[in-house]
């Protein structure tokens, strides 16, 4: 076994690999870019070597450097986690070279999986169903038209090295295939220096449903069950289970054998993942493989009670696999949420900056946090959103989406934006909760984007009865203030009305009674009573208690005089005021938002990578004006309407602050 492992990796892989790593007693190495000197992983880790500046491309893909850090340190083996370099056969194949072990597959067999189109003709020959289509690299859009009228509309074009959601597009009809194609044709040019595009054929209603295979250097290969991956978000998955909600045990034997099949056709030796597109008939067609550890591997360890890395050291250390196929147990259901850095109600626009506040759920009865950040930490603009991974297992489905559901209610952050409102709205869906869902079903039931509007809550009177209790307990302490004139005492009254802004001077106005009782406060709202009673300070963000006689748990914040109070995704912003407070409150003018429709304003932090105009430019609407990069995603800004530009206020290469101005028109 290896004393010293180095991760060529980030955030939450890179401590994942070293928790393991800890756990083996085998030493670690992280390396980190300037950006993150001072990241979770690099104090984790036994050692850090610094490998550059921020950017990836000349830091953590620079293969030199992550050679001669493994040199330096006497590292005898990289894992590469995911990402970056962790599918680049020549980094594999280097490594080697150099006498060092790379944890996970060998070269040949990265190389093998590398290519779409060398995979599909390979995954054929090994029996393993694949979809109808054209395999050979296309020369022309004229082209792709031909091949995708011969398929049969709809058909999907995809980049042969495409990746992430890039290189991809799905047309209906000849127009969208020329058009497609071009675009598929760029984007992998520019995004992986490999133009090479191919047409198969789209399945209708198709599920993501992918299969964790595990292979040793003794010629065993054995499959760890399935993950559903269906919830995605153009094209990045958002929620993952394991197993899946849609298999019969005769599809899920046959995929795992598929599976198995093919990852021995390349002699795979470490843990990969083989992807099917399963259409509503339970066809299933092989989609390509991962030839590294996928970030929703956490579902598949909670459901088999194995560590993946684990494995994947023991593996490349040369050891064999400890149990056969039959020995691999299925136990109950486990469910992963993504939490990434971005705001879903300004459609999902990266959200970088501090983490002022970061408590995550307590990692206890089936709960599971893997995360690269910690409370006071930087979400910089360089790298990918995510900041913690939340796994949840439970007895089944429900139980498991009942866990989750109380795990992001308790799922502090605070200084940045994150998707928690959008995942709970996700799991609260009668369609998700039922298991009927497809890759289409965010785009489907989210067609124009996520607002608070689509977050319904159970009962939206008892955000108000928490937020009404909080008050009265505020008021309560400052009752107890010392040296008040005898006779005038502050005293605290029962009855309040709970203020929530509607925008545009409006808002809603709900009259209650707060009167305690024992160590709990009796809430009425018209006819609907709360007894509810925290078993928290009110100065923890994550408050627990109990509402009727059921937990619950939610966050409660004073921001001034308002409270904001968030459970289950929805949350309001509340005033608590006396009933003439109230009354004398509704009578005060409202002050309109200045109006801003003469600048163009950053909808996020990120880097100016571009201006397209000049002082004096008449622009179009939908023309293009500039381009700000955040979290390896370009964003092209375009003018709403017609205009002349007055004054360009910020210059390219400046990094820009969420709204800061950077054209203002005539």
């Amino acid at each position: 076994m290896f004393t010293k492992i180095l991760i060529a990796n980030r955030g939450e892989i890179a401590c994942r690999v070293i928790h393991t790593a800890k756990k083996m007693g085998i030493q670690t190495v992280a390396v980190h870019s300037d950006a993150d000197r001072d990241a979770r992983h690099v104090e984790l880790a036994d050692e850090a070597v610094h490998i550059g500046p921020a950017p990836s491309r000349e830091s953590y893909l620079v293969m030199d450097k992550i050679i001669a850090a493994c040199k330096q340190t006497g590292a005898q083996a990289v894992h590469p986690g995911y990402g970056f370099l962790s599918e680049n056969e020549e980094f594999a194949r280097r490594v080697e070279e150099e006498g060092i072990v790379f944890i996970g597959p060998k070269h040949a067999s990265i190389a093998a999986m590398g290519d779409k189109i060398a995979s599909k003709k390979l995954a054929a020959a090994a029996k393993v169903n694949t979809i109808p289509g054209h395999n050979a690299a296309i020369d022309t859009a004229q082209h792709a038209v031909e091949i995708a009228k011969g398929i049969g509309y709809p058909v999907m074009i995809k980049a042969s090295a495409g990746g992430g959601g890039k290189g991809l597009r799905v047309a209906f009809n000849d127009k969208e295939a020329f058009e497609g194609f071009t675009a598929c044709q760029n984007e992998a040019r520019n995004s992986f220096g490999d133009d090479r595009v191919f047409i198969e054929k789209f399945v209708e209603e198709p599920r993501h449903i992918e299969i964790q295979v595990l292979g040793d250097a003794h010629g065993n290969t054995v499959y760890l069950w399935e993950r559903e991956c269906s919830i995605q978000r153009r094209h990045q998955k958002v929620i993952e289970e394991a197993p899946s909600p849609f298999l019969d045990e005769k599809t899920r034997q046959a995929m795992g054998e598929q599976a198995v099949a093919l990852a021995k056709a390349v002699n795979y030796q470490s843990a990969g993942t083989v992807e099917f597109v399963v259409g509503k008939d339970r066809s299933f067609y092989f989609l390509e493989m991962n030839t590294r550890l996928q970030v929703e591997h956490p579902v598949t360890e909670g459901i088999t009670g194995l560590d993946l890395v684990e494995l994947m050291i023991r593996v490349a250390a040369g050891e064999k696999l400890p149990f056969t196929q039959g020995q691999i147990k299925r136990d109950g259901w486990a469910m992963e949420c993504r939490i990434n850095a971005e705001d879903p109600f300004r459609n999902f626009l990266p959200s970088t900056g501090r983490l002022v506040r970061y408590l995550p759920p307590a990692q206890q009865g089936g709960v599971r946090v893997d995360t690269g950040v910690s409370e006071g930490g930087e979400i910089p603009m360089f790298y990918d959103s995510m900041i913690a991974k939340l796994i949840v297992h439970g007895r089944d489905r429900a139980d498991a989406i009942a866990k989750m559901r109380e795990a992001l209610n308790g799922f502090a952050i605070r200084g940045i934006n994150s998707n928690i409102p959008f995942q709970a709205a996700l799991l609260a869906h009668p369609k998700f909760v039922a298991g009927d869902f497809n890759t289409g079903f965010i785009a489907e039931h989210f067609p124009k984007g996520f607002s608070a509007e689509l977050v319904t809550p159970a009962d939206p009177l008892f955000l108000r009865a928490l937020a009404a209790v909080a008050n009265r307990q505020h008021l309560e302490r400052a009752a107890r203030i010392s040296g008040q004139m005898p006779g005038h005492e502050f005293q605290v009254g029962d009855a309040f009305v709970v203020v929530v802004p509607l925008g545009e001077g409006r808002s809603e106005r709900t009259a209650l009674t707060v009167r305690p009782q024992g160590g709990a406060y009796d809430v009425r709202i018209g006819d609907a009573q709360y007894l509810i009673e925290f078993d928290s300070n009110l100065r923890d963000l994550v408050i627990h208690g109990h509402c009727n006689g059921k937990p619950f748990v939610a966050q409660i914040e004073r921001l001034g005089l308002p409270y904001r109070v968030s459970h289950d995704g929805a949350a309001i912003e509340a005033r608590v005021l006396a009933p003439r407070v109230a009354e004398l409150q509704a009578l005060m003018p409202f002050k309109a938002p200045p109006d801003l429709s003469k600048f163009l304003l950053s909808p996020m932090p990120g880097l100016l990578v571009d201006v397209a105009v000049t002082p004096g430019q008449q622009v179009r609407a939908g023309e293009r004006l500039a381009t700000i990069e955040a979290m390896k995603m370009e964003n092209i800004l375009v003018a709403t309407q017609d205009a002349v530009v007055a004054e360009v206020s910020a210059a390219k290469g400046e990094s820009l602050a969420v709204d800061q101005v950077i054209i203002r028109f005539a």
